[in-house]
């Protein structure tokens, strides 16, 4: 079969491997559609340590079980579309054990250190398999649409502890998907106002079709701290999200925060340079409260697969664009430029 196989920085060939053979256990899913994730760019242009190559990069993904050796082990049955909450914990250590199975100490990943999705089938390791990582898809919601499930449980393992409600406020920096699904949840969970923030003239009218209350550029000389003020009267908004990568955007984050505000840093600064020169003045005098987020909880992704589902969440006009499996390629530059939202690629038949 052809699969998209990594083998360094700026090698993702499409080249000819092995069927998967399935040993006891495991399950073998035809994978119908893989989204491309931003973290498969960042490794696709610099590489990533934590991956040995070759190997088939994709965790974003919707199929169907074709083959099992799990017997009753196994949740789903043959012929069930599935997705699949990607992290395989150890269940045994302090976070584990505390239901945090992303910040588990030994945990490995879909696609990281097992085979991903960008092929046309994908074997299930059978701990995932045993620990009901498999969820059934049961309505008739296209596989593209639920290939969103992995981030948007990221999104919701943040919003945990945001506690975003009917008498907030919520400004997004960073207009990518990542941010266009924490607009849609704060919307979802009853925020009164939701702007979006970016750079990119590109992303902000994308996201100016999506339920939001406004765009603002972001400029070097720092209007949009001042156009945030405006529109709030003053008060700046009651929660902050940093859905980008960048340290300029963490330090805006406090500087636009109003008082008393929740302020979520969701995406992580390069590993090259992971300092952000932050006014902790901000956090001082106006009682901040800032937190992280990475990956997500199997709770979280039971909660977004069930929101995708739902027909609630708007993954019809966050999928923007999908290619065929020979087309990977095109998937970056596409992201790259903010012409695309979101990329899902359709592997084909083995």
């Amino acid at each position: 079969m052809k699969a998209a196989v990594y083998h360094g920085k700026e090698r993702l060939p499409v080249e000819e491997v092995a069927v998967p053979e399935l040993e006891e256990g495991e399950v073998l899913i035809a994978i119908d559609a893989c989204a491309v994730c931003g973290t498969d760019l960042r490794t696709y242009r610099h590489g990533d340590k934590k991956i040995a190559p070759p190997r088939i990069l994709g965790h974003e993904f919707c199929g169907k079980v074709v083959e099992s050796r799990a017997g009753d082990k196994a949740r789903v049955r043959v012929g069930e579309r599935v997705v699949m909450y990607i992290v395989l914990p150890c269940g045994e250590c302090r976070y584990c054990q505390g239901g945090r199975q992303n910040l588990c100490v030994s945990r490995t990943t879909m696609s990281y250190h097992y085979d991903g999705a960008f092929a046309p089938l994908m074997k299930v390791p059978a701990k995932a398999v045993s620990n009901g990582q498999l969820f059934p898809v049961d309505t008739d919601i296209p596989s593209e649409h639920m290939s969103l499930a992995e981030p948007l449980g990221c999104v919701i393992n943040a919003h945990g502890r945001l506690g975003i409600g009917l008498h907030d406020t919520v400004a997004v920096v960073g207009a990518g998907p990542i941010g266009v699904m924490h607009a849609a949840v704060a919307r979802l969970q009853g925020a009164q106002r939701v702007w979006m923030l970016d750079v990119s003239p590109a992303r902000l009218r994308l996201a100016e079709s999506f339920d939001i209350d406004g765009t603002i550029p972001v400029t070097a000389d720092g209007a949009h701290l001042d156009e945030m003020e405006k529109r709030t009267d003053g008060l700046g908004p009651s929660v902050v999200i940093v859905a980008c990568s960048h340290a300029q955007a963490q330090a805006d984050a406090l500087a636009l925060a109003g008082k008393g505000a929740r302020v979520e840093f969701f995406g992580g600064l390069p590993k090259s340079a992971p300092t952000a020169l932050l006014n902790t003045n901000h956090l001082h005098y106006k009682e901040l409260m800032v937190t992280g987020s990475y990956s997500e909880k199997m709770s979280d992704f039971q909660a977004s697969q069930a929101l995708i589902q739902s027909g609630r969440f708007p993954a019809d006009r966050i999928i923007t664009h999908t290619l065929p499996l020979e087309a990977i390629d095109q998937a970056f530059p596409l992201m790259e430029s903010g012409e695309a939202l979101k990329v899902c690629i359709n592997p084909g038949t083995a």
